[in-house]
């Protein structure tokens, strides 16, 4: 089951072919775009990215006005995914293309392992870009360290009121709710557009919806709607679980809380969101200015005991994907089918810039025609200790998963130690239980996992991983 890799395009050619976008809407092409006079094909856009903290799926009430914008009148990427579900490493990939195993950042303590020369913010500023950063940078890095290669910034150590900031290199506290302190940081960078007339790239990571999930004031009772889980909350019969998941002890309460409380704080960041929107809009630039937005790490309700991040079932690697760019062709609202990822951010930022990267990268432009068949999933366990999730990676399909456990820990440097042994393995049909519930591989005989493609999916792991 090897990727299939289509041949590339220019970012003037093909967005997407009919069998990468099956059941969308027609995606329009950069070269339709050029065709429609100077404006559509103007020159290098501005870079507005987004991205939340520990956002599942399925959160879209929260965000009408988000949607309304950068979904309905732009792409959802209807199978978007994080090749590491958890904040640091997935942050590392977005800024770099690259898988966690190539960047470092195999743990939230492993900030600094990230080669800074290899980030889209470096190729931006290098090309002429002015760069911004509001909000959340990486777990465990220095607060009096400067993030490298934004020229403005304000950043956030991770709180949602009276928090203490990096700005600009002077650390201070602000006080008031960090959302709406990200939204004006940001409106006041996108404002020095009327008069710097650089291109400019803004990084906007506001703490939401992160525990403990603390809302604005003026959402702190909204009613959300009401939610009555999912087959996976809680599963009933966890037998053919990994150990650490037999032992999980999350409820479907313990869902609806998380839940709730994550709706309430998104409320907050829907409302920055529009204030963008309105920015660009009076500034003339909303049209070459493009838009991503992807949540870091996605989050489980209490689906099979679980009520956190961290493991390989599909609430915590699956996050919402959007983006925006009407003078590239991408304005008119469709929805891409395509199995994409964070460590696609990065290559398309540059693709639109018209900017190659000296470093190699996992990920593809979305602006390309090119779909991958399956994705590498990966998560490191840092410590020695007992309990917690052990590292694992898996092989990640629209049809179907792939999960290896293995005796390997990293340290706070991401160096890994162990014998890499395979401890447990776990396969799900996706198609017949989307929710993850019947692991086929438990108990199965050598001739039912050959029936299952066991052998050919674990070589394709195993090159995944070496790779």
């Amino acid at each position: 089951m090897s990727e299939n890799r289509r041949p590339q395009v220019s970012r003037r050619g093909f967005l997407g072919s009919a069998a990468a976008v099956a059941a969308a809407t027609a995606v329009p092409t950069f070269a339709q775009a050029a065709a429609a006079g100077p404006a559509a094909a103007a020159a290098r856009p501005n870079i507005l990215l987004i991205v939340t903290d520990d956002q599942p799926k399925h959160t879209e009430w929260a965000l009408p006005k988000t949607v309304a914008w950068l979904a309905d009148q732009g792409v959802r990427f209807t199978d978007g995914h994080v090749t590491t579900p958890l904040c640091a490493p997935s942050r590392s990939s977005v800024f770099s293309g690259r898988h966690a195993h190539h960047h470092g950042v195999r743990n939230n303590k492993a900030s600094y392992a990230l080669d800074q020369s290899t980030t889209v913010q470096k190729y931006l500023k290098q090309a002429g870009y002015r760069t911004g950063l509001f909000g959340k940078y990486l777990n465990s890095w220095t607060l009096e360290d400067n993030p490298p290669h934004f020229e403005e910034f304000a950043l956030l150590q991770p709180a949602y009121t009276d928090a203490r900031w990096n700005v600009d290199g002077t650390v201070q506290t602000i006080n008031g709710y960090t959302t709406t302190i990200v939204k004006n940081r940001t409106l006041a960078f996108l404002d020095r557009a009327a008069t710097d007339t650089r291109p400019w790239f803004a990084y906007v990571t506001p703490y939401a919806s992160h525990g403990p999930r603390t809302p604005e004031a003026k959402y702190a009772d909204t009613v959300v709607p009401e939610w009555n889980g999912r087959p996976s909350v809680p599963e009933a019969d966890r037998s053919d679980k990994p150990g650490y998941i037999k032992n999980a002890t999350g409820t479907l309460a313990d869902g609806r809380r998380i839940r709730a409380e994550q709706l309430r704080t998104l409320l907050s960041v829907d409302d920055a969101v529009q204030a963008f929107k309105d920015k660009l809009q009076a500034l003339g630039q909303l049209d070459n200015t493009l838009v991503i937005y992807i949540g870091d790490n996605g989050f489980s309700w209490g689906d099979h005991g679980w009520t956190a991040k961290s493991v390989p079932y599909r609430p915590a690697h699956e996050v919402p994907f959007y983006l925006s760019w009407p003078a590239g062709g991408l304005g008119a609202g469709t929805q891409d089918h395509r199995i994409v990822a964070n460590i696609d951010i990065a290559p398309t930022i540059l693709d639109a810039a018209g900017i190659i990267p000296v470093a190699p990268q996992d990920g593809r432009s979305l602006l390309t025609g090119y779909s991958r068949d399956h994705l590498l999933v990966e998560w490191w366990k840092q410590g020695t200790g007992t309990g917690g999730t052990p590292t694992w990676s898996s092989y990640v399909a629209k049809d179907e998963q792939y999960t290896e456990y293995y005796d390997l820990t990293t340290d706070g440097n991401g160096t890994v130690s162990g014998t890499g042994q395979v401890k447990f393995r776990e396969y799900y049909d996706l198609v017949n239980d989307p929710h993850q519930l019947v692991n086929k591989l438990y108990q199965a005989t050598p001739a039912q996992e050959q029936a299952l493609g066991i052998p050919a999916l674990a070589a394709g792991l195993a090159a995944d991983r070496a790779s």
